[in-house]
């Protein structure tokens, strides 16, 4: 009886950290999924801006290439703060 609860035990314990490990890799996955679409979004946004800057003709060619730069950096901080 003592080996059959002991054993019972340890099985529970395995079940319960497989499971607490797997919720863990699912959190991380979704941080990453996240973080991915917040920098494909900011490039489709940059490029978008940097299309109506030249278009407008407001800046120089130099200037939106540093907006868009900037926009891409900040994106990508965002990312950084999702997913850490």
């Amino acid at each position: 009886m003592n080996k059959t609860s002991t054993l019972i035990g340890i099985l529970t314990g395995v079940l319960l950290v497989s499971t607490m490990s797997t919720a863990n890799a699912t959190i991380q996955g979704q941080q990453r999924r996240e973080a991915r679409d917040t920098r494909q979004d900011t490039r489709d946004t940059a490029r978008h801006e940097k299309r109506e800057c030249i278009v407008s003709n407001d800046k120089s060619n130099h200037d939106c290439r540093q907006d868009k730069r900037q926009t891409k950096q900040d994106g990508r901080q965002k990312a950084r703060d999702i997913k850490y």
